[in-house]
C-alpha cells in the first residue's frame, strides 16, 4: 500500500459489535477496498449488560458532570436549512442578512464548516449522535434505523446534567425522537422561558425552515408574502444576481429566478434569526449565552442538495460566545456538525462519550485540526448512489463505486425545480458543454480529484493528471482508512443492513419500567439494554412535566413512568398504585 498522510481519527470507533459479527462487516468492505490489507479489529466499547444500563447512566449523570453551574453556558442553536455561505459576512453580493452578518462580527465566523452528506436528515442523524452516519446506518435518506444501545442523543446528555432543552421543532433524525431528549419540543413553547428556574442553564435548537429546497420553487403567491415580510427593497431581481449563478448551471430565465428567490429566502430566515437573538437580549440572557448558527447542508440547487461537492456540504457556520470568544474573528481551520456535539458538551462540563467522532472546536478541551473531513452519499430517496470523499483545506477527493450510473439519475422531489428541469432540457437537446454537460456523462470517473482553490465549483478533474498521483493516492488512502475506521455500513446492501436491526421487519418496543418502593424512595429500572426512563410525579392533584431519570429520588405520591430506546417504539406508561 502507498505511504498516506498521517491521519488524525477524531474520536473512537463506533460500537458496531453486533453488525459486524453478524453480517462480517469488514468481509463485505474489503474485497470492494481491495487496496487495503486487513487491519486489525479495533477497539469497541463494550455493550452494557441489561438492568446496568441505567445505573451506568445514573452514574455519568452524577460523576461525568465535571463544572460548576457557574461554569456553564447556555446555549443557543438557531439552525436554517439548504444554504450554502450565501451571506454578507461571506461576501456574497446579493445577500441582505444583517442579523447574521452582526452576530459574525460578535463572534467566529469559520469558513470551511462541512456537513459529512448533503441532505438533511442524513446529516441531523449525525449531529444527534455526533456520529458519520455510515457508522451506524443512519445514510440512506428516510430510513428508520435502530442505533446501537450506547448511542444517545446529546441533548440527553446535557438534559441529565441539569440542562433544560427544547427542540422548536424539527427532529428528522432517521429515527424516532423519544422523551428522553426534550423537554420541550414542538413549536407550542417559548423556549428557555419555560424554565421553571431562571437560573437553570438551558440548550434551545430553533430551527428555521423558510430557505429549505422546496421554497425556493413555492410558487408566485407564496413568494409574494415572503417579499411582503422582507420589503420590495430586498427583493433580489434575477438578472442582477445571475452574475454569482454556479458555473455549471446554464444562465435560464428559470434558473436566474430560482437563484434569486433563494436569496430572498436567505434574508428572510435572516429576518427569523434576528428575532430569535432579539429574544436573548429582551430576557438579558445575550452574555452568557453561547449562541451557534448553521446550516444542515449546502444549497438547495441542483448539484448542491444530495451531492457532496462543496455546493452540497460547505456551511456558514457562527459561534458568538461574549467574553470567551474573541469578536471579528474568522477560523480556517476544518470544521464539521459532526464536531458540535461533543464541543457543546465539552464546554457544558459533560464528559464526552468515547463514541462520537468528532472534535471540540473552542474551550479549554479544543481538539486539533485533522488532516482531513469525509464525506458520503448514499440513496437519496428512490435514487440509489454510492460515493465516499474526503478533503483537507484546498483538495477534494471522490471514490465513486458505481461508474456505470449518470449523475443525473432522475429523482422526482429534486426534477420538480424549475432550473433543474431547464438543465435536462437542454442536454437533450446538445445544448450544453463544459462544466454543464459533465453531470450528463455516462460513466462517470471512478475517481475524481479537485483543487478547490482554483476551481471553486469542482468541473476540473484532475484523477488522471500524473503530476497528482502521488496527492491522489494518498487522499484514497485516507477515505478507505476512514471506511475501516468509522465500519462503513454503506457497503452493505440496505436490505441486509434493514433486516439485521429489525429482522422481519418488526419495529421492537421498549420493555416497561418497574417502579420500586423502599420507603418513599423511588427506583425505576428497565430491562431494554440502552434504555432511557422519563417519568412524573403527582403532587397536589397535578401531575409534573416528564422529567428525565438519572438516579432514585424521594416522592409520597403516585408516579407515572415509560421507557424509549433510539429505534425502538415507547413502552406502555406505567403508573405506581
Amino acid at each position: 500500500m502507498l505511504p498516506i498522510e498521517k491521519t488524525r481519527f477524531t474520536g473512537p470507533d463506533i460500537p458496531m459489535k453486533k453488525l459486524r459479527s453478524t453480517l462480517g462487516i469488514h468481509a463485505v468492505v474489503l474485497p470492494v477496498l481491495s487496496v487495503l490489507p486487513v487491519l486489525p479489529a479495533l477497539p469497541v466499547l463494550s455493550a452494557l449488560p441489561v438492568l446496568s444500563v441505567l445505573a451506568a447512566f445514573a452514574a455519568f449523570a452524577t460523576c461525568a458532570f465535571h463544572a460548576s453551574a457557574d461554569d456553564r453556558p447556555n446555549i443557543l442553536w438557531i439552525s436554517c436549512e439548504d444554504i450554502s455561505p450565501n451571506l454578507g459576512c461571506y461576501d456574497d453580493p446579493h445577500a441582505i442578512t444583517p442579523n447574521l452578518d452582526q452576530l459574525a462580527s460578535e463572534g467566529v465566523r469559520f469558513t470551511r464548516a462541512f456537513t459529512p452528506a448533503g441532505v438533511c436528515a442524513v446529516v441531523r442523524s449525525g449531529v444527534i449522535t455526533g456520529i458519520y452516519p455510515p457508522s451506524i446506518g443512519s445514510q440512506h435518506m428516510r430510513s428508520r434505523i435502530v442505533p446501537p444501545p450506547e448511542v444517545k442523543a446529546f441533548p440527553e446528555l446535557l438534559r441529565a446534567a441539569g440542562y433544560f432543552t427544547t427542540n422548536r421543532s424539527k427532529t428528522d433524525y432517521q429515527f424516532e425522537p423519544t422523551p428522553s431528549i426534550w423537554d420541550r419540543q414542538g413549536n407550542n413553547h417559548q423556549d428557555w422561558r419555560e424554565r421553571s428556574d431562571p437560573d437553570q442553564p438551558f440548550f434551545a435548537v430553533i430551527n428555521i425552515t423558510v430557505c429549505h429546497e422546496s421554497q425556493i420553487r413555492h410558487g408566485e403567491d407564496q413568494h409574494r408574502k415572503v417579499i411582503e415580510s422582507i420589503g420590495k427593497d430586498s427583493k433580489r431581481d434575477p438578472d442582477q444576481v445571475a452574475d454569482t449563478l454556479p458555473e455549471y448551471l446554464p444562465n435560464t430565465p428559470a434558473t436566474r429566478k430560482n437563484w434569486a428567490w433563494y436569496h430572498d429566502n436567505i434574508t428572510l430566515m435572516d429576518k427569523m434569526a434576528g428575532e430569535a437573538l432579539r429574544r436573548l437580549e429582551e430576557d438579558g440572557l445575550a452574555d452568557n449565552t453561547l449562541v451557534v448558527f448553521w446550516s444542515d447542508h449546502g444549497m438547495g440547487m441542483p448539484r448542491g442538495k444530495r451531492w457532496i461537492y462543496d455546493s452540497g456540504t460547505l456551511i456558514p457556520m457562527i459561534v458568538r460566545w461574549p467574553g470567551h470568544l474573541k469578536p471579528q474573528t474568522v477560523r480556517k481551520d476544518l470544521a464539521s456538525v459532526i464536531d458540535l456535539p461533543p464541543t457543546m458538551l465539552s464546554l457544558a462540563g459533560v464528559e464526552v462519550p468515547r463514541y462520537m467522532q468528532g472534535r471540540v472546536l473552542i474551550g479549554k478541551e479544543r481538539g486539533d485540526e485533522p488532516p482531513y473531513l469525509f464525506f458520503h452519499r448514499d440513496r437519496m430517496d428512490e435514487v440509489y448512489e454510492l460515493q465516499r470523499g474526503a478533503r483537507d483545506r484546498r483538495w477534494k477527493y471522490i471514490r465513486n463505486f458505481e461508474p456505470e450510473k449518470t449523475y443525473a439519475q432522475r429523482l422526482d422531489y429534486m426534477d420538480a425545480m424549475p432550473a433543474m428541469q431547464d438543465w435536462r432540457r437542454l442536454a437533450a437537446a446538445d445544448r450544453l458543454s463544459g462544466g454543464q454537460k459533465n453531470w450528463f456523462v455516462v460513466p462517470k470517473p471512478i475517481e475524481e480529484l479537485y483543487d478547490t482553490r482554483k476551481d471553486p465549483w469542482e468541473l476540473n478533474n484532475l484523477a488522471l493528471d500524473p503530476q497528482y498521483t502521488e496527492r491522489l493516492s494518498r487522499m484514497r488512502a485516507a477515505t478507505e482508512v476512514w471506511q475501516q475506521r468509522i465500519g462503513d455500513t454503506g457497503m452493505v446492501p440496505e436490505a441486509v443492513l434493514m433486516e439485521e436491526m429489525k429482522p422481519g421487519g418488526e419495529v421492537l418496543e421498549t420493555q416497561p419500567p418497574t417502579i420500586a418502593n423502599v420507603g418513599d424512595m423511588i427506583t425505576l429500572a428497565c430491562a431494554t439494554e440502552g434504555s432511557s426512563i422519563v417519568y412524573q410525579t403527582l403532587a397536589q392533584g397535578k401531575w409534573s412535566d416528564w422529567k428525565l431519570y438519572t438516579k432514585s429520588f424521594r416522592h409520597s405520591g403516585a408516579v407515572k413512568t415509560k421507557a424509549s430506546r433510539l429505534g425502538y417504539r415507547d413502552s406502555k406508561v406505567i403508573e405506581s398504585q
